[in-house]
């Protein structure tokens, strides 16, 4: 599986950015899909997930700000992020894992190359 996470940019705080996700394989919706972020000089974090069935799953920081969504025909899964704060700038990542969803980076077995969100105050 090779993922492909677009959509960053340079973004005021309270503005919105949604980042895609785009997979190959045509296993797509078997994978729960996550996404993650790395701020400088921290340690990769888990930003919000959703399983193959659908279940979502959201870090504290973004909840009611971000929501997560996938679309099978179109082998992508989406994060919509809203009312960003300048905490929230980061490289994003996404990554797949069978099935499941997890919050820790190392249970995921594919990841994409990374976006840089940056949120201006």
């Amino acid at each position: 599986v090779q993922l492909q996470a677009s959509g960053g940019g340079l973004v005021q705080a309270g503005g919105s950015l949604r980042l895609s996700c785009a997979a190959s394989g045509r296993t797509f919706s078997t994978f729960a899909m996550a996404w993650f972020r790395q701020a400088p000089g921290k340690e990769r974090e888990f930003v919000s997930a959703i399983s193959a069935s659908g279940v979502r799953n959201y870090a504290d920081s973004v909840k009611g700000r971000f929501t997560i969504s996938r679309d099978n025909a179109k082998n992508t899964v989406y994060l919509q992020m809203n009312s960003l704060k300048p905490e929230d700038t980061a490289v994003y990542y996404c990554a797949a894992r069978n099935l499941y969803n997890n919050v820790v980076p190392t249970a995921y077995a594919y990841w994409g190359q990374g976006t840089l969100v940056t949120v201006s105050s």
